[in-house]
């Protein structure tokens, strides 16, 4: 005989019809961890053997055994929205120093947002909490303090696209909620905030959480209720942004804590939040940053480098030591193109970093190579022209940049 333990079961059936079932286990449409007693021979496809006490396990059920009302929640592909989560991505360099203002410095999607706030150095980093799953962390140092800010704000962002949010049916009687979740470590105790801002809308809502314990990996949950004000706009333009709050200036903290959507105020977006600038022994960490829809918190979802990378490099994207061939256009000039890995969210800002701008030419047919200028012309989603002046005795040059070049489309 089966001993079956079955957990949040839509089954339409009477006690009566399960003698071994107490009664107090029966809630309208739920069987709430039932055992029953059923006979091998009551479920023909049932493999005996892989039945074990209190479970089933890799069980064969006829199909019309489950229907429509069985689901498993938060098991979908990308279901979390913030990109690098884990903070594996790290294109623009693994540590900055010297870090006053706002910018995207070492883990890539992750804005960093420093209004005044103190100094402070950012890096990648490989203190992670153990047993997770996650290799890197994004680390920050304070390097110089500022006890008594009065504005602005210090902490770490991601801005969202509309066009990846419009599932979430924001603005209707159906909205969701949103659920985030994060693993973060720092000596510097206290009370955190996290805000959600809607810029389409000029909408907010945040909560608060607690570190407890100084210089111990913690796992946070927070969840928001879904705003039934104001649709997103389905574009590739930032409909929800994410701040993620490490001190505020007293312009932030005045008021109440905005815990519901409304009308964006300042005064409210950082009630109670500790200052991490306050002195320069203070340090954080944070790794296993995940959004996703609903009212709960799934196990993060960990993604192959190669995916993670290639979601990273539409919003930002590095090509070192390039080289590329032109074609003669006319006595001045000739004519080439640098494309990207990846399509870009938007026509994006080309530089090359480092150097002048001057290329290594070599034209065909010539013995040696020479220095000529070049420019960066035509931008588009998926690269760029350059424009080599100078040279253009030759057909065709064979042109090198031993710098990179940067793709940088954030938003």
């Amino acid at each position: 005989m089966a001993i079956i333990k079955i957990k949040n079961a839509a089954i339409d059936l009477d006690a009566a019809e399960i003698p071994n079932l107490p009664a107090s286990k029966i809630t309208s449409g739920t069987l709430d961890n039932a055992r029953i007693s059923l006979d091998s021979a009551e479920i023909p496809n049932l493999d005996t053997a892989k039945i074990t006490s209190g479970t089933l396990s890799d069980a064969r059920l006829p199909a019309n055994a489950l229907n429509s009302n069985v689901s498993v929640p938060n098991q979908s592909a990308f279901k979390n929205i913030i990109i690098n989560g884990s903070m594996d991505i790290s294109q623009r360099g693994t540590s900055q120093s010297s870090i006053t203002g706002n910018g995207y410095y070492t883990a890539d999607r992750m804005n960093i947002m420093n209004e005044g706030i103190g100094t402070f150095t950012v890096s990648q980093s490989t203190d992670v909490p153990s047993g997770q799953g996650f290799a890197k962390s994004m680390k920050f140092d304070c390097t110089t303090a500022n006890a008594s800010p009065s504005s602005g704000f210090l902490g770490v962002g991601q801005s969202i696209e509309g066009q990846n949010l419009q599932y979430l049916k924001k603005g209707t009687s159906n909205a969701e909620s949103l659920t985030l979740s994060f693993w973060i470590k720092s000596n510097k105790t206290g009370t955190y905030v996290v805000e959600l801002y809607d810029p389409d809308n000029n909408r907010t809502i945040a909560q608060s959480y607690t570190i407890s314990s100084a210089s111990t990996w913690e796992k946070k949950t927070l969840t928001y209720v879904g705003d039934t004000t104001g649709a997103l706009d389905n574009d590739n333009n930032n409909s929800l942004r994410v701040n993620i709050l490490f001190g505020a200036g007293t312009e932030y903290t005045s008021g109440s804590l905005q815990t519901s959507w409304g009308s964006r105020s300042n005064t409210r977006r950082a009630v109670g939040q500790v200052n991490l600038a306050d002195s320069t022994s203070n340090e954080l960490y944070i790794t296993g940053v995940q959004l996703e829809a609903g009212t709960s918190a799934s196990d993060f979802e960990f993604l192959p480098y190669d995916v993670n990378l290639s979601r990273c490099q539409r919003y930002f994207e590095l090509q070192h030591s390039t080289y590329f061939v032109t074609s003669k256009y006319n006595s001045s000039y000739s004519y080439g193109s640098l494309g990207t890995y990846k399509e870009k969210r938007a026509n994006p800002t080309v530089a090359r970093l480092g150097g002048s701008s001057t290329v290594y030419a070599h034209g065909n047919g010539q013995g040696s190579s020479t220095t000529v200028t070049f420019a960066i012309v035509d931008i588009t989603k998926t690269g760029c022209g350059l424009r080599v002046d100078g040279g253009s005795s030759y057909e065709t040059w064979f042109n090198g940049i031993d710098t990179p070049f940067s793709f940088d489309a954030e938003l």
